[in-house]
């Protein structure tokens, strides 16, 4: 079983930056990655997703421009680069990773085998 472990969130000015990251420690194969988000009463959205090659990456559209996903110099290891945050921002970010080879960006939560615990992103007016 692969764990995610994510870090990076906390709280921020509307118009900050944060950078959340996720790694799965231990492990030596590729992965498609993807990030989701649950804020306060609302349902898991799906933000950004990259492929298991990392040629391609999607966003969902109020994020575009705003947020980079991109694979870090560390194996396995993703970035999710947050810019001018906007309190409709603010949720728990999770962090997902499937080891399905050659698979494209995948938006469902389902097709995701590994999480990570969540981490805080609270984006003050």
């Amino acid at each position: 079983q692969v764990r995610l472990v994510e870090s990076g969130g906390g709280l921020v000015q509307t118009g900050g930056s944060l950078n959340l990251s996720c790694t799965a420690p231990g492990t030596f194969s590729n992965f498609g990655w993807g990030w989701f988000r649950r804020a306060p009463g609302k349902e898991r959205e799906f933000v950004a997703g990259m492929s298991w090659t990392g040629g391609s990456t999607l966003y969902r559209d109020n994020v575009k421009g705003r947020f980079t996903l991109s694979k870090a110099n560390t194996p396995n290891t993703v970035h999710l680069q947050m810019r001018s945050l906007k309190p409709e921002d603010t949720a728990v970010y999770y962090c997902a990773a499937t080891g399905v080879k050659g698979l494209r960006v995948a938006l469902h939560p389902s097709v995701y085998e590994f999480w990570g615990q969540g981490t805080l992103v609270t984006v003050s007016s």
